[in-house]
């Protein structure tokens, strides 16, 4: 029997706490309190080597059940589409306006945190309607 693992999401980035600051927005997720003997993160991020400092930021889910995210500093841009993305599902089991209506709710206001509108795949028979964007570094995401 194989038992469910715990899991993490890692993302490459430019600057780590502002794309985990705009994912907390998104996903209702939270920073977690700074290590034990720091008043704050940013007084963590300054006892580090220089070239660390800003390197990692984490978020997390308040109710432990999603997986914690990981967002990394990589000295390289982003080139090509994502192999792995983010599904945000804020209009399960709804369909057609109703559905459309609720995503593009949640659009506008993830377009307000930064976030960029890529294209709207529209239900196709098999598939229900879905918004897919780019977060503010430029990775894609859909809102299902």
């Amino acid at each position: 029997m194989t038992s469910i693992k715990k899991f993490q999401v890692t993302f490459d980035c430019a600057e780590p706490e502002r794309v985990a600051r705009f994912w907390c927005e998104v996903l209702g997720y939270v920073v977690p309190p700074p290590p034990e003997g720091f008043a704050t993160w940013a007084d963590f991020d300054r006892s580090l080597p220089p070239e660390r400092q800003g390197a990692a930021f984490v978020c997390s889910d308040p109710s432990g059940v999603g997986p914690r995210l990981f967002f990394q500093r990589v000295p390289e841009g982003k080139v090509v589409k994502n192999r792995v993305h983010l599904d945000v599902r804020v209009a399960t089991g709804l369909v057609g306006e109703e559905r459309l209506a609720v995503l593009e709710a949640e659009c506008t206001r993830l377009v307000a945190l930064g976030a960029a509108r890529e294209r709207l795949l529209l239900a196709d028979g098999v598939e229900e309607s879905c918004l897919v964007m780019r977060d503010v570094e430029g990775n894609e995401f859909c809102l299902d």
